[in-house]
């Protein structure tokens, strides 16, 4: 009988909002998937497209940018900013012809550990349906 498919998902994670929301849901002992990799940035907006590009280029499943709620950024418009590059990624790996939903933008405050957890189970069945990263499972169709 062959391994079941766990996805390999690379979280950013803004250090005041979402990376603490992550650090509440880990340390009040919520359960969720350990499919994810979480890297700390400074804010969501600091988060390049390249980034997203390369972590799937080294075979991630999918890609999570985590951040504060709207009219929350300490930078004041990081999260704004995300949101358009996000929409334009998506487009982009539309192109590629890879599922736009392999990428994800989740808002996420510190006080929402819970919410991060959901986020988390939500996005990993999303990618398990998914299946692998098309770029090492035989190619884009």
């Amino acid at each position: 009988m062959g391994k079941s498919f766990e996805p390999k998902i690379v979280a950013f994670a803004c250090r005041w909002c979402s990376y603490a929301g992550a650090d509440m849901a880990g340390t009040s002992r919520m359960q969720y998937p350990p499919n994810a990799r979480i890297i700390r940035v400074n804010c969501s907006g600091r988060v390049d497209p390249i980034f997203v590009l390369r972590a799937l280029k080294l075979k991630a499943d999918g890609v999570l940018i985590a951040g504060c709620h709207p009219g929350d950024c300490h930078y004041l418009t990081g999260n704004y900013q995300t949101a358009r590059r996000v929409a334009l990624l998506k487009e982009y790996l539309k192109a590629m012809n890879i599922e736009p939903e392999r990428l994800r933008l989740a808002y996420v405050s510190a006080a929402e550990g819970a919410k991060f957890a959901e986020t988390m189970k939500s996005f990993v069945k999303e990618i398990k349906t998914l299946g692998p990263n098309p770029l090492f499972n035989g190619g884009p169709e």
